[in-house]
């Protein structure tokens, strides 16, 4: 779609210092969280039990500030200018690690859990500027790939910051000094590529702040409710964070009980879950085509559950042996199946994630897209709670590990079956996308030039039987497609088109009253602001040429005055689902599959200028010679 990179962005200031700032924060979150638990369970001289009870509290003590706090924290984001915002944070958290290094050196358990109460408020004051920043800096085609390689860099960076954090608090009586030193060092690196961050101008300069917290988190909860996608979107964010937490919370006592194996074999793991997120979120640019395609949302739930339930065929029970290093667990009968699983639990997972915040990001009105934000991280918080109530609630009943990623894998098909009935955008686009991808490749020119809000009609030639889905999975708006009745009836894309809210149409000798319900139902869609694509051609091209096009469009502009831009599609005829093979009688030529196709998007014109006989002269300039 465009020769342009996600790596890009990391050369560019207006992206790169805040991709390095929230890296760093979520390097030292868990570099401070892994080195307390091991000062805890292993340097303090406490019992089991005890050190069992501290590393249960964790969590919920870390999880807290998002409950108490987010909605102000949302707040805040909108109110003041992002950048300097960021920079204070930043403060806090060096003070917060000073704070840490006395508690690590006085052996304070409750210091420590004051300390991990501060970075959770840190956390939560971050959550809402981390992603409402993003459109701010990046351009629309850019958001997926931006993203893309800040879930990257957050997975990276939270299983570099665990093993480090681990590592270093290890190493006996120089691990403290040695945790210490970096936990300051990683806060002062973050507070010094902050101030490389380009402002970020506020959203809502005006906005009165609420200091009433309740009051305000239930506001923040209608924010997201407003609009269905937009909650069903937070909805799977936070599903994304009950299943993964459930399982990198079972991975440790899996490690040892199931796969037999060491502390080597648990960062292995651990590991490729990571690696796998860090993927799928980077693929996510390169299978959407630089635009923000909702579509990959159920090809990641499907690999989630798929791979989730072979995990739980993999190895159903305990292992025979213990203490496996990594050499020997990599040499054992299995275990390549239990890595792929892994890595492709975490793969789909980013495929999964990825699209569904740049969903939220691009549907949420700017002046409220931080406190959507955080509404979106209080019911990630609960959602976090439940996955823990729920793996203590299976384990207490008798259920074996695998048993439980059995659970969860189950509960995923469920759920995502659940939100694609609500909202049956996400499937229809995912049927799209398939199609689309397996059978052509798709060079697209001036999508910029579709209005990101407000009415307009897009006109298009007709070429194959494809056209609506190739240019419904291209915009980044929905689009009403107005096309005939018959191709609307055809089987399986029926589905897609009802999902659409395609509208249907006929000659007025076929169905008069058909026709005249068409031209209501798309003035009612331009009325509400929404895109309506028409083919003024009145039929698919039968020799590769674009027919004259028909009065129609002037009958939609005489009663509803709209922008109208005008498409063209290149190279569709003799693809798959065109009509060349027709127009030669007995002689049938092979179909092209995965073609080499275009879309051009001409500039919009204004409707006074705009007639049947323009928009056809239009539309042949942009498509030239290329049929």
């Amino acid at each position: 779609m465009s020769g342009s990179n996600q790596f890009d962005l990391l050369r560019k200031r207006r992206f790169a210092p805040f991709f390095a700032t929230q890296a760093l924060g979520a390097f030292n979150d868990n570099a401070f969280r892994q080195a307390m638990i091991v000062l805890i369970g292993f340097h303090l001289g406490l019992s089991v039990e005890k050190a069992g009870t501290y590393a249960m509290i964790a969590p919920a003590i870390f999880i807290l500030p998002f409950f108490l706090f987010s909605a102000s924290a949302g707040q805040i984001a909108e109110k003041f200018e992002k950048t300097r915002l960021i920079r204070y944070i930043k403060l806090f958290e060096i003070g917060a690690m000073l704070l840490a290094v006395y508690a690590f050196h006085a052996h304070q358990v409750w210091l420590l859990f004051v300390v991990l109460f501060l970075m959770g408020l840190h956390s939560t004051a971050f959550g809402p500027i981390k992603y409402a920043i993003l459109p701010q800096a990046l351009e629309p085609q850019e958001l997926i790939g931006g993203n893309g390689l800040v879930e990257m860099g957050t997975s990276i960076a939270v299983l570099l910051g665990m093993m480090a954090g681990g590592a270093l608090m290890a190493l006996g009586d120089f691990g403290t000094t040695a945790a210490s030193v970096l936990v300051v060092a990683i806060a002062v690196a973050g507070y010094l590529t902050s101030r490389a961050i380009p402002p970020a101008p506020a959203t809502a300069p005006d906005l009165k702040f609420n200091y009433n917290a309740a009051g305000e988190t239930v506001r923040a909860m209608r924010y997201i409710g407003a609009n269905r996608t937009i909650f069903n979107s937070v909805l799977g964010i936070s599903w994304f964070w009950f299943f993964g937490t459930v399982f990198t919370s079972q991975l440790p006592a899996y490690t040892q009980v199931f796969l037999g194996g060491g502390e080597s074999v648990l960062n292995l793991t651990l590991a490729l879950f990571s690696i796998g997120v860090g993927v799928g979120s980077l693929l996510c640019e390169r299978l959407s085509g630089h635009k923000v395609e909702i579509g990959l949302v159920p090809f990641g739930s499907i690999g989630m559950t798929l791979f989730a339930l072979d995990l739980y065929f993999a190895r159903p029970s305990p292992s025979d042996v213990h203490g496996l290093g990594l050499g020997a667990f990599m040499l054992a009968p299995g275990h390549w199946r239990i890595v792929l699983d892994l890595v492709l639990i975490g793969v789909f997972a980013g495929l999964f994630i990825v699209p569904l915040f740049a969903l939220v990001q691009s549907r949420s009105e700017r002046s409220e897209l931080s406190r959507v934000i955080a509404g979106n991280n209080i019911l990630n918080a609960l959602f976090m709670v439940l996955a823990a109530g729920l793996g203590l609630g299976l384990t207490a009943l008798g259920f074996t590990i695998p048993q439980i990623f059995l659970t969860v894998a189950l509960l995923n098909a469920a759920v995502a079956i659940y939100i694609y009935a609500l909202v049956p955008e996400f499937l229809m686009r995912f049927l799209s996308w398939v199609l689309v991808n397996t059978l052509y490749r798709i060079k697209v020119e001036g999508l910029d030039r579709v209005p990101d809000a407000g009415p307009a009609l897009l006109v298009c030639n007709h070429v194959s039987y494809m056209d609506a889905l190739i240019v419904g999975g291209i915009v980044r708006r929905p689009v009403r497609f107005v096309m005939y009745y018959k191709i609307f009836n055809v089987p399986l894309l029926n589905f897609i088109f009802r999902t659409a809210k395609a509208i249907p149409i006929a000659g007025a000798k076929e169905d008069a009253a058909l026709l005249e319900r068409a031209f209501d139902e798309i003035d009612r869609a331009l009325a509400e602001g929404e895109l309506v694509c028409v083919f003024p051609e009145g039929g698919i091209t039968r020799d590769g040429e674009i027919a004259p096009f028909r009065g129609g469009v002037d009958k939609i502009l005489a009663r509803r005055p709209v922008p109208v831009v005008p498409i063209a599609l290149r190279g569709l005829w003799g693809s798959v689902f065109s009509r060349r093979d027709s127009a030669l009688g007995r002689a049938r030529l092979p179909r092209r599959f995965w073609s080499r196709i275009a879309v051009a998007f001409g500039a919009p014109l204004p409707a006074a200028d705009a007639d049947a006989a323009t928009l056809e002269q239009r539309v042949r300039e942009l498509r030239g010679t290329w049929a």
